[in-house]
């Protein structure tokens, strides 16, 4: 498997929208890194963005709206929250 930015930024805003939780990325970022073949032209920064999301379940590291807005921007996009009245 090929892991692209696209396919990183797609996990992010799942993580997001609580369509999984914090030990379920954390589980898929450390898989990833086992796993994983990385998109060459973006090598590092999704290696560096794993490694980050792997750390996540550690108190002292966390995963944060911010860091997940700025994981995202380096990724190539940008980041608009849309309010929905349930």
């Amino acid at each position: 498997m090929v892991l692209t930015r696209k396919l990183l930024a797609e996990m992010l805003i799942k993580y997001i929208n609580r369509g999984i939780d914090l030990s379920g990325i954390v589980t898929w970022s450390e898989d990833m890194m086992r796993e994983a073949d990385f998109e060459s032209s973006s090598f590092e920064l999704i290696r560096d963005i794993l490694a980050r999301i792997g750390l996540a379940d550690v108190r002292e590291f966390g995963l944060t709206w911010d860091d997940c807005y700025g994981y995202l921007h380096k990724l190539g996009y940008d980041v608009k929250v849309e309010l929905v009245e349930v």
